[in-house]
């Protein structure tokens, strides 16, 4: 059994990245109003919902399934983190499914990659001829389309129509560069400053309380 102790600090350890993360998350929302304020389309209209749906003939756009009848969600193709530094902006949102959507993050999240340059192009490359036989991706997508051939001739497939869909927005398109140039590194100083800020004012909050208890004995 982990010691009560060590799971207290690891929780702590992850409320401390949540609020770092939150901050990370806000900080990007603001960044996309400014970058696309004078943009023709606005992402959280219904007439670009409407776009995306018809220009993935309201299929998933990672793996093709139906979204008529489950679950789909609000997907942005460079995730909105630290490394990845994606925007809430046309260009980088798409309606997904859920089951796609969670599967992504464990490429978005990474620090570095090894199949592809960004999150989601990485995602799409895992078609179990380079990654380690216990690669959760493979898996999934094995689950997806368990013929080799077929799985990796629809990976490519929908590689190339997402590709073809963030070429339609050449106002992102011409943004991203700058971006992912300057903002990761930004990013990863802006949470490692909210994580040393964390941890000042914890400290001396517990200090503060220890002083209070002191002279009230």
């Amino acid at each position: 059994m982990k010691d009560p102790i060590l799971k207290l600090r690891s929780a702590t350890r992850r409320a401390k990245s949540d609020v770092a993360n939150k901050l990370i998350s806000m900080f990007l929302h603001e960044l996309s109003r400014r970058v696309s304020q004078n943009w023709p389309i606005k992402v959280d209209g219904e007439e670009y919902e409407k776009l995306v749906r018809e220009r993935f003939d309201n299929r998933c756009p990672y793996c093709t399934c139906d979204l008529t009848d489950i679950e789909s969600v609000i997907e942005h193709l460079d995730g909105m983190n630290r490394y990845r530094a994606g925007l809430h902006v046309p260009g980088n949102v798409l309606v997904a499914c859920r089951r796609c959507n969670g599967e992504k993050r464990r490429d978005d999240s990474l620090k570095i990659l090894s199949l592809a340059e960004s999150g989601w192009e990485s995602f799409l490359s895992h078609d179990g001829t380079r990654c380690a036989a216990s690669c959760r991706t493979c898996r999934y997508w094995r689950s997806i389309w368990e013929d080799d051939t077929e799985r990796t001739v629809r990976l490519g497939e929908n590689l190339q129509r997402i590709r073809s869909f963030r070429r339609a927005f050449s106002q992102f398109e011409q943004a991203l560069p700058s971006l992912m140039e300057t903002q990761p590194a930004l990013l990863t100083k802006l949470y490692s400053d909210c994580q040393a800020f964390a941890e000042m004012e914890i400290k001396t909050l517990l200090e503060r309380f220890d002083a209070i208890s002191e002279a009230k004995t």
